[in-house]
Order: structure tokens, then C-alpha cells, then sequence
């Protein structure tokens, strides 16, 4: 994530800021151009990034319940941002507690959508038609007797559903530990169904598909036997020699969407790291000042291998940091040679999307 500042004090912004910390400018996210402003009011409910003549209007979802602050070009005929547009079902605000699980949501699928526009990678509406992408956030309805009405978490034709319960940290927590995941987190469900619909878009009844399941496998397996044989056994023993995580040994389209999601981790971590200039020693030895500098766009990289090679000693970094202040390791993943491969593999499929061949 880009790190951003005040263009009437100059004061650093972070991607959720609705307001200068310093001199209370109203601020705003421009998806058209990928930046945070800060904004002067131009009359009619309109808006102008400061020193500009161009006008924009705050997202519905702002002016009504203050759970986006992404902006809209005045001329557009939406009332909500690109990202908004996206919501197919919205937690019932009437239930207590549920605006704060809501903006919870929201500002994870909007550090994705972020993302995927960084990437460059096709992005519409399901109401606009095939092939877009829409999300269903809900709640439970099941009652203590019957599991109906009980909100799973997947993917479906474009259509992510995420149970609103996985934007409460202590339930989130409980089924982290439930299910022996060591790591689980709002936006790593947002990348990881998003890998879903994107292996829809860019490989299903594409050229990369043969290509595909030499690396992750035959995708036409049986889905429900391998989440029974999964949840009855567990993953192999050896699982980290070929795969992210446990869970993607399940299904070939699990082994894509949690690489796909670890893609997605280290491309924006990196960012993070590149916009605050933090450097790390990548290698034993180094005589280069002792540590390589991230002084590159991570989202524009041609070589999984760059990546990589800045990724493993942040992701070591970043585990030392963490332990020293008592938390586990942020990154509790081993990325193997057969991982780096499928990495590799999930590069050159965004990198296509976005400058597809003429």
C-alpha cells in the first residue's frame, strides 16, 4: 500500500484516513487515479482535490453510513465508488453491532480492490453483466438445533460471499484455532476468494489451463470428496514441499486460490515496505551497505524472482519484529522452490491480463 499525504499541510495520510490528523482537511481516495487527497468543498455537494479544478462526489455508502471514503467523478452516473458498486448484499444495519462489522468489511475489500486495480486486472460490476464480480456479506440464521441457515464463506460464479462473523477478531480467532490455520485474517478471505473468480476469468477456457494443472493439479477432481478426505485426514505430511499452506493441498482450486492470495500478500507488503524505504538484508555476505533497499513498484515487477528475493528477508523481518513484541510470526509460511513456481505461474497470468498479447 502507497503511503500518501495532505496537499494542504503536507502531513503523511494512510489509506483509511477520512480526515488530516493535522489540519483536519477533509480527505478522499480518487480510484481513478489510485490516490488519497485532500479535498476543498466546491458547493453542490461537490468536491475538488486541493489546487484542482476537477470535481467528484463522495461515495453513497460515506454520506449515508460513513463506511467508504472512496469518490466518485461528478459526472459519473453512479452514486457509489467502484468498489461500493461491487456489493451485491449488505449486513441488515438494523442488528446491532453490524455497522461495525460492515465497515470492518469494507475496508478490507477495498485494500483489494486496490489491488486489483494496481494489477491491472479486469474489474466490473456482476450486475453489469458475465464476468464481473459482486459480494454478498451475511449472517448467520442458524439456531442452536438446525445448521440451516448457516453462511459459508466461498465463491461462486463471480459472486464471493463472506459470513459478516469473520469481521469479529475473537470469533475469527476461535475458528483459527478450530481449524489449526496459523494464519487467518479478514482481507486474506477477500484475496483468497478473489483467487477464485479470477482463475474463472483468466485461466478456466484460456490457453494457460493445460499449463495450470501441470503445476496445481486436475481441477475436475471431485471437490466434495477432496473437502471430505481433507477435513477427515488432513494435509499430507510433507505438504510443505509443494504447497503455500495445509489447506491448499485440498483441491487444485484451493492450491490456486491460496497462492493466488500469498501472490496478493507479498506483492502489497512489499509496496508497504517500499513506500516507507525500509530495506533488509536479503542474503549472508552482502557487501551492497548491508541491505537492498525497496526502492521499486513490486506491482510492476516482470521477474517473480525480484520479488522473491526482496520478499524472504522482509517476511524474515517481519517475523523477527513480531516475536520480539511477544505476537506470533506475521508471515508463518515456508515459500519452497515448487511454490516459487506457482508464484511464478500466477505472475505471468496477472502480468498477460493486464497487457494482454495483440
Amino acid at each position: 500500500m502507497r503511503l500518501f499525504s495532505c496537499g494542504h499541510c503536507g502531513q503523511r495520510l494512510y489509506f483509511e484516513n477520512v480526515s488530516c490528523t493535522r489540519c483536519g482537511a477533509t480527505l478522499g481516495f480518487l480510484p481513478d487515479r489510485l490516490e488519497l487527497v485532500s479535498l476543498d468543498p466546491s458547493g453542490d455537494d461537490l468536491w475538488r482535490p486541493h489546487g484542482e479544478d476537477t470535481s467528484y462526489r463522495m461515495c453513497a455508502n460515506f454520506i449515508q453510513h460513513a463506511v467508504c471514503n472512496w469518490m466518485i467523478p461528478a459526472d459519473a452516473p453512479h452514486e457509489f465508488c467502484p468498489a461500493c458498486r461491487l456489493n451485491q448484499t449488505i449486513p441488515d444495519l438494523g442488528v446491532d453491532g453490524n455497522i461495525d462489522l460492515w465497515r470492518s468489511l469494507e475496508t478490507e475489500k477495498r485494500r483489494l480492490v486496490y489491488s486489483l486495480l494496481r494489477l491491472g486486472l479486469p474489474l466490473t460490476p456482476l450486475s453489469d453483466g458475465p464476468g464481473g464480480l459482486a459480494f454478498d456479506f451475511l449472517a448467520d440464521t442458524a439456531t442452536p438445533f438446525s445448521e440451516r441457515g448457516k453462511v459459508l464463506t466461498g465463491h461462486a460464479e463471480g459472486l464471493i460471499t463472506i459470513n459478516i462473523k469473520e469481521a469479529d477478531p475473537a470469533e475469527r480467532e476461535r475458528m483459527r484455532d478450530k481449524l489449526d490455520e496459523p494464519y487467518r485474517t479478514l482481507l486474506g478471505h477477500f484475496r483468497h476468494e478473489s483467487g477464485h473468480h479470477y482463475w474463472d476469468r483468466l485461466v478456466r477456457d484460456t490457453h494457460w489451463l493445460q499449463d495450470c494443472r501441470a503445476l496445481f493439479g486436475d481441477e475436475t477432481q471431485d471437490y466434495g470428496e477432496a473437502l471430505e478426505r481433507h477435513y477427515q485426514q488432513g494435509a499430507p505430511t510433507n505438504w510443505q514441499e509443494q504447497f503455500i499452506s495445509g489447506y491448499a493441498t485440498m483441491h487444485p482450486w484451493e492450491d490456486w486460490a491460496e497462492t493466488w492470495a500469498h501472490y496478493l500478500h507479498i506483492v502489497d507488503t512489499l509496496e508497504t515496505a517500499w513506500a516507507f524505504g525500509i530495506g533488509s538484508r536479503p542474503r549472508a555476505g552482502d557487501d551492497d551497505d548491508g541491505c537492498v533497499r525497496h526502492d521499486f513498484d513490486p506491482y510492476r515487477e516482470t521477474s517473480i524472482e525480484t520479488l522473491i528475493e526482496h520478499w524472504l528477508p522482509l517476511a524474515f523481518a517481519l517475523n523477527s519484529l513480531n516475536r520480539s513484541m511477544g505476537h506470533e510470526h506475521a508471515y508463518p509460511f515456508v515459500i519452497s522452490p515448487a511454490v516459487v513456481e506457482k508464484l511464478g505461474f500466477v505472475h505471468r497470468v496477472v502480468r498477460e491480463a493486464e497487457n494482454p498479447p495483440a
